[in-house]
Formats: C-alpha cells, sequence, structure tokens
C-alpha cells in the first residue's frame, strides 16, 4: 500500500497530517501490513527531522501561492505552480498511490490536481470553518471530506463528509507537568502565560506582548513563542524593553516550541494567548483557559469565525487585532 500525503504552506496543515500518519502507522503495525509507505508531497518538507522519525518519504513538489489579485509574486507563483503540476503528475504516477490525503493549502494544489488527472483517490481534511480555496475546489471531486466543524456542511456535498474532529499528534494528547519547571526554568509559585504565535508567528500579537511585558511579568512568567523570521527583532525590542526590569528572567522568548516543550508547557501553563488556527483544537483538548486573537484578513474570516465559534462553546475570551491596544 502506498498513500501520499500532502497540503502546507504552515504548520496548521503539516502538524495535523503528521497526526494521521502516527494513526496510520500504528493501524499498520497492529494490522501487520506489509510494504506500506508513507509519502508527503509538497514544495518543502517542514520538518524535516519529524518526517525521517516517522519514517515519511518526502518529494519535493514545486508550488506557488494562489493569490486573488495581481501583484509582482503573481507571476513567478503561477510559474512555480504549472512547474509543480508536472513535477507531480510525474511523482505521483511514478508512485501510483492508493489514495491522496490532503490538508489544503496552496502546496496541495500540484499534487491533488495530478491525483484527479490520474484518477487516484483522494480525501480532504478541513480545519477551518470556512474552507481554504483549495479544499473547496478539491472537495467537488474528492471521495470524503473530513472535517473539525460541523458548520462546514453548509461548504461541501453532505454525503461526502465526515466530522472527524482535528488530528492531534500523540505525544500532545497527554500533556505532562513532571520535569516542566526544570527543564523550561520556570519557578513553580508564578503562574505561567504561554503565547504561541502560529508556526509563522504573529508580529500584532508579539508587539502587543513585548508592550506589556513590564506589567505581565510583576505577576507571571510569560513564554513566547515568536516564529522563526520574528525572533531576531523581537529578541533586541524586548531586551531592550526589559533592561533594568527586575523580573525579566520571567520572560522566556523561544523562536519555536519543540514537541516536548509544548508538551510540558500544555502541563503547566495557567492561560494561552494564540491564534484561532489549528492550535486551538490542541489547547481545547489541554482544556486551559485562552485569549485567542484571530488573524482579520484570513480567507472569508475564517479565524474570526473559528474564534468565536470556540467561545461560544465557553473555551475562551477572543480580542480581535483592532481592540488589541485597548
Amino acid at each position: 500500500m502506498k498513500i501520499v500525503l500532502t497540503g502546507g504552506g504552515t504548520g496548521g496543515h503539516f502538524f495535523p497530517l503528521i497526526a494521521v500518519a502516527e494513526e496510520l502507522t500504528r493501524i499498520i503495525d497492529s494490522e501487520n501490513l506489509a510494504d506500506t509507505t508513507i509519502y508527503y508531497l509538497a514544495d518543502k518538507p517542514y520538518d524535516k527531522k519529524i518526517l525521517y522519525e516517522q519514517g515519511i518519504v518526502f518529494k519535493r513538489i514545486s508550488a506557488g501561492k494562489l493569490r486573488l489579485g495581481f501583484s509582482l509574486k503573481t507571476l513567478p507563483d503561477l510559474i512555480k505552480t504549472g512547474i509543480g503540476i508536472l513535477e507531480a503528475i510525474v511523482t505521483v504516477f511514478s508512485i501510483y498511490p492508493d489514495v491522496v490525503f490532503s490538508k489544503g493549502g496552496y502546496a496541495a494544489f500540484p499534487t491533488v490536481l495530478a491525483a484527479r488527472i490520474l484518477g487516484i483517490p483522494v480525501i480532504i481534511h478541513e480545519s477551518d470553518s470556512i474552507p481554504g480555496r483549495v479544499n473547496t475546489w478539491a472537495g467537488k471531486f474528492a471521495r470524503s471530506i473530513a472535517v473539525s466543524y460541523k458548520q462546514e456542511i453548509d461548504y461541501f456535498d453532505p454525503d461526502k463528509i465526515i466530522h472527524t474532529g482535528q488530528p492531534i499528534r500523540h505525544d500532545l494528547l497527554e500533556p505532562t507537568k513532571e520535569g516542566a519547571h526544570e527543564f523550561l526554568n520556570l519557578e513553580k509559585e508564578t503562574p505561567i502565560i504561554l503565547v504561541l504565535g502560529g508556526s509563522l508567528g504573529a508580529r500584532v500579537i508579539n508587539l502587543a506582548i513585548e508592550e506589556a511585558l513590564p506589567l505581565l511579568l510583576e505577576k507571571y512568567q510569560v513564554v513566547h513563542q515568536v516564529g522563526k523570521n520574528n525572533f531576531d527583532e523581537m529578541k533586541k525590542l524586548t531586551d531592550a524593553t526589559l533592561v533594568g526590569n527586575q523580573n525579566k528572567y520571567r520572560y522566556h522568548i523561544f523562536d519555536e516550541l519543540n514537541t516536548l516543550g509544548l508538551k510540558m508547557l500544555a502541563g503547566v501553563s495557567d492561560i494561552v494567548i494564540s491564534r484561532a488556527g489549528s492550535t486551538l483544537f490542541e489547547i481545547a483538548h489541554w482544556e486551559i483557559p485562552s485569549i485567542i486573537i484571530p488573524i482579520t484578513n484570513s480567507h472569508g474570516n475564517h479565524q474570526i469565525k473559528n474564534a468565536y465559534n470556540y467561545a461560544r462553546e465557553g473555551g475562551c475570551i477572543v480580542i480581535e487585532e483592532n481592540n488589541l491596544s485597548e
């Protein structure tokens, strides 16, 4: 058996695919299904270490973002997508998988199109309350459509929909407190605020936290994941903000948090501040009170809808970006 996973652009696409791969591997092992290979097709591996640990074979497929308006990046992205479609047809044909499982995102488009051309069954999963463009398109011919929100029945063929919820990595299903304070150099008696800016970081949230740090650190410890692209800038800003502050040791800044660190923080944090992407489901599973700050210009304002759907269940407080300074 050969299974192709595709999707990408952010950790919100990649990590649920890893969760799916973990469960597939468990089933393969328990059922003694020999000669089964799982592939991941996208424009970049996102995390080579995790792919290697899971035994997933990565194949690079070029992909450009699918932009609605015209800009200087439109033509290069179209060229990348065209090249990616050709690469995907050749690669998918050479693998000829039994199924293609897509999480959507621009990186999935070439592979899903190749699967359709070659007559290979496609299954998609949509994490947001409003589907993205690639999944909206793929839903028209997908064999099955797994969704995280029941409300998505309004956007897809109801006969194809399966309400599965969100795939979460096994390691994050069981947070742990054991050794967390020592490993992360945290005080045991001071409450912890965990700030998750998403895989790319969230500059608006980062700057709001930086401005509030002197006040926050009087009563709290702050563990702040700022994203790879923002780390250098935020380290300089927060260092300057906390010059001479006697509580600066309570601030812990990271570009990314690995699985072990996140698992431990899930066990000891008192409140989480986050975007409203796929991380929302992990926060809900951890049952930690949260403040959710959705992106305001996301496709179809899906993050705003995600956030308010969760708030209606009593899981969080929502603060929109334009109210942050208040």
